[in-house]
């Protein structure tokens, strides 16, 4: 099974994204990067783990927030990322931190019939 790295920040109707992809696939492990506010109300039955991040700060910052909240997590050499929601400073935030990881990544996304899906 391959870990789930996604954002979870702004977008409409993007949080209901990310909590059916985090359904649909047996992931190893979860990891939803978001901010306080989303640590606060964001909520699912599957297991997963916050990786929270200021977006007020400079996109470095935020890549070394994340990478360092993220090591020695991984299961495996590479993970899956979907970044449907969110800023693109965040999203380039968070493949700086895999870049800076080492592990490989490919994107996900639910299709219409609700599969995950390469992007």
């Amino acid at each position: 099974m391959t870990d789930l790295v996604a954002c979870l920040s702004t977008g409409k109707g993007t949080w209901t994204h990310v909590s059916r992809l985090m359904a649909a696939a047996e992931w190893s492990k979860v990891f939803l990067v978001c901010t306080a506010f989303g640590k606060e109300r964001f909520t699912s039955e599957r297991p997963f783990e916050f990786v929270v991040v200021n977006d007020e700060e400079p996109l470095q910052l935020i890549a070394e927030s994340i990478a360092s909240q993220l090591k020695g997590k991984f299961s495996d050499l590479e993970v899956a990322v979907n970044l449907i929601s969110g800023s693109g400073k965040e999203h380039m935030a968070v493949l700086s931190a895999l870049q800076k990881a080492g592990v490989g990544w490919r994107l996900v996304l639910l299709d219409d019939a609700g599969k995950v899906q390469e992007a």
